[in-house]
Parts: structure tokens; sequence; C-alpha cells
């Protein structure tokens, strides 16, 4: 194997073997849990580890298709993403041309000009054209009530679920000496730093955590908690240099960056769940919620992600 493969199955090795502990850590747990107490936490616990083995299998069966696979994959993210958002709007029968066109133009075309890697076009798309278009659209139909918010939520809904998903993918058209033919691991790399901050987060929460951080919007998260979880996912990002182009301490430097733009991505999005007085994006995942409830910390940060490696490392 070359050095690219023996990277992918040492990582995907090291994932197996983390949920096989937690798997048996979950059995325990539910095993020794007596007959009369409240099991919703460990059940809740089990129904994420489960959950975990299936979407790690999905990823990497991406990875092994390779390009293909993962901007596929990623594609569907955008568009299950997508209608859990549209569907807390104020869209009306009135939109239903401008919500066409976002699911079955913009969306498509974003992710069309990744995979023949047009940076030129994607990363300006939905931002400029798409922003422009969709308002077009809506007047057309002469339907003014709620005019700004409906054109408004549309807006939000691609950028945050397309524009700012497609940025993962994206991270294969990037051109790194010495490191061609591997930027999937950089993927790797990105959604392994998000995740494990978000779980450490909850973890340190959990056993040290005691002021809130963010009552109103989001309750179990703590400055403890997001201290603890952000340096100990700094140290895990640094750790996983061996990955990717990035020294140790590039890689804890990006590891850094990628869980505070995580975190505050998380914020956001609970804010706006908090507004439309839901506590999960949807229930798609068992444990998890919707797929914005796993996408959320990638959401912010892989746009960072992307321009800074593009800047400093790509050619």
């Amino acid at each position: 194997m070359d050095s690219y493969q023996t990277n992918l199955f040492t990582l995907f090795s090291g994932l197996a073997a983390v949920l096989i502990i937690a798997s048996l850590i979950g059995f325990v747990l539910a095993r020794r849990q007596p007959a009369d107490s409240d099991s919703n936490v460990i059940e809740n616990l089990n129904a994420r580890i489960k959950a975990w083995w299936v979407m790690i299998a999905v990823i990497g069966l991406a990875f092994v298709w390779g390009r293909h696979g993962v901007i596929l994959l990623f594609g569907y993210l955008s568009f299950a993403g997508l209608r859990e958002f549209i569907a807390l709007t104020n869209t009306k029968r009135a939109d239903h041309l401008v919500l066409a066109a976002a699911f079955y133009i913009v969306l498509p075309l974003q992710y069309f000009f990744i995979w023949i890697d047009w940076y030129g076009m994607f990363s300006i798309f939905i931002p400029v054209y798409a922003y422009l278009l969709l308002p077009i659209v809506a007047v057309l139909r002469g339907e003014v009530k709620n005019f700004l918010i409906r054109v408004a939520e549309v807006q939000w809904a691609l950028m945050i679920t397309v524009y700012c998903v497609s940025y993962v993918p994206a991270l294969l058209s990037l051109d790194i000496v010495g490191y061609e033919g591997q930027n999937i691991l950089l993927i790797a790399f990105l959604v392994l730093v998000v995740q494990s901050s978000d779980v450490l987060q909850y973890v340190w929460g959990k056993l040290v955590g005691k002021v809130k951080i963010a009552p109103r919007l989001s309750p179990s998260k703590t400055v403890e908690g997001f201290a603890g979880g952000v340096l100990s996912a700094t140290l895990v990002g640094a750790c996983l240099w061996w990955m990717t182009p990035f020294g140790f301490f590039q890689a804890g430097l990006l590891a850094l960056v990628i869980s505070l733009m995580g975190f505050f991505g998380g914020l956001v999005m609970s804010a706006i769940k908090r507004d439309r007085g839901i506590k999960d994006w949807g229930n798609t995942i068992a444990g998890h919620g919707g797929f914005i409830d796993r996408l959320d910390s990638v959401i912010f940060s892989a746009p960072i992600f992307f321009h800074i490696v593009r800047f400093y490392w790509s050619v």
C-alpha cells in the first residue's frame, strides 16, 4: 500500500477501535442499569453509538469510492439539510418556483462546479448569482406579504446547507505540493476535529461543567465544557498531523480555528432552532436528531478551513 492507503487504513482502524470500545462501554452500562431506574441517558448513548457505526460506514464507502463518492455524499447531505431548513421557514405556495430553483438548479449546479474544480464559480455562485436570482423569481409571483422574510430565509437556507457544506468536498480541488491524491484525508481531518470537539465539549461539560455559557441558546453548554473540549480537540488535531500536509503545531492551530468556528456555528444553529421552538432539526439519525444537527459545526468551519489551506498551502 502507498502512504495514502496506509493512512486511510490507519484512520478507519482507529475509528473502528474507538467505536468498539464505546459499544462495549454502552453494553456494560445497559446491563448494569437497575430495572427501576431511568435508562433514557444510556439508551440515548447507545443509539448515538449505533448511529456512529452507520455514519462511519457510509463515510468510509464514500472515501473508498473516491472523489465522486465524496461529492455525491455531501450533495445528498446538502439536499437533506435544505429540506430540513425549508420545513421551518415561512414559505408559501407562491414560493414553489423559488424552492424548485433552489433544490433542482442551484444545488446541483453548485456541486457540478465543485465536480469540475471551477473555484471561480463555486466560490461566488450562491452568494452572488443565486442571491440575486431568487428574489427576482419570487417577486415575479406578485406575493408581497412577508416578502423579505420569505426570500431571506431561502437565501439563508442555501448559504447554510448548500454553500457552506459544499466546501467540504471542495477540499478535493486544492493542489498541494507533495500531497497529491490525498485530499480526502483533509476532509477526514476537518470532520474528525469538528466531531471530536463536539463530543469532548459534552464530556468535559458533564464532568466539570458549572457555568452556563449560553443558557438561552443551549442550556447544556458550559464555559468549562467549551474550554476543555476546544483545547482537547486542538490536541487531537495536532496529533493527526501525520495525515495532513501540516506540521504538528500547524495542525494544532488549524484544529483550534476549526473547533472555535464549530462551536459558534453550533450556537447560531441553536438560536435558529430556539426561534422556531424546536429541539432538533429532525429525527432522521437516532440519538442525534436531523442532518443539520450533525452538520451544524461543520457548516461554519468548512469554508474557513478551506480558504486558510488554499491561501497558505495550495499552489
